[in-house]
């Protein structure tokens, strides 16, 4: 009786060796593809039935990762999680590292993904939900006609700040850099020569008649030189 335990239980052993055998005559190239097919299989879903990206330039792993942290009910641990999620998004764009506040937007976009939802020590002041969607304020912006579409409303609002300027040096040379600055843009627009004339009597209307300038007063730059200039500026190359 015991023999034929004995050769039972060595019919056994060599029945589980030949099997071990028949696994390593496999090629490991079989294996691995036999192992990712059927793990494919049984993880794959297709991207829209995985629910938005939140932040679609971290990527699905990135936004799982916030997901998993919030299931972890220990808040040191989840902490710690958190902290290496916030390293690994650091590593997707290195080249960002120098600028200001990186980290803190990092920490930023964490609390987004998790829908402000993530109960943990944030090392710095974290954007609250409902400042996410604010609208900026309005740009005061003058809706009046702008008179010479050609000086612009630059130049506009720098001739009615001059004009209140008390008299003296300072004032005539603002004078001087304003009205050769409208000979510039009036020769932009209108490519043929124009009298200095000219420029002095827009600059007195649009002053409303407190900057009323004689050509003798200065020389402006010649309209050939402004042309030449022009006509010579290198071009950028693209």
């Amino acid at each position: 009786m015991g023999f034929n335990l004995y050769k039972s239980n060595n019919k056994a052993e060599k029945a589980k060796e030949r099997n071990v055998d028949r696994h390593k005559m496999l090629h490991p190239k079989k294996i691995a593809t036999f192992v990712s097919y059927h793990i494919t299989q049984h993880n794959m879903e297709y991207t829209t039935l995985q629910g938005k990206l939140i932040m679609p330039e971290y990527g699905r792993n990135i936004q799982q990762m916030v997901a998993h942290a919030l299931t972890i009910e220990d808040r040191e641990e989840r902490t710690r999680c958190v902290k290496t999620i916030i390293n690994i998004m650091g590593n997707l764009f290195p080249y960002l590292r120098d600028v200001n506040d990186f980290k803190h937007k990092l920490w930023d976009h964490v609390a987004i993904m998790s829908g402000f939802k993530l109960d943990i020590d944030f090392p710095y002041e974290i954007l609250q939900e409902e400042n996410l969607y604010t609208r900026p304020e309005s740009i005061p912006y003058k809706n009046s006609r702008i008179r010479y579409q050609h000086y612009g409303r630059t130049l506009e609002e720098m001739i009615e700040k001059v004009a209140e300027y008390p008299d003296g040096e300072e004032k005539n040379e603002l004078i001087r850099l304003i009205a050769n600055q409208m000979k510039k843009c009036f020769l932009t627009w209108n490519k043929e020569v124009v009298d200095d004339r000219k420029i002095f009597d827009d600059l007195r209307e649009l002053s409303k008649g407190k900057l009323d300038i004689s050509e003798d007063f200065f020389k402006l730059v010649e309209s050939r030189d402004v042309l030449f200039n022009k006509k010579n500026k290198p071009k950028k190359k693209k």
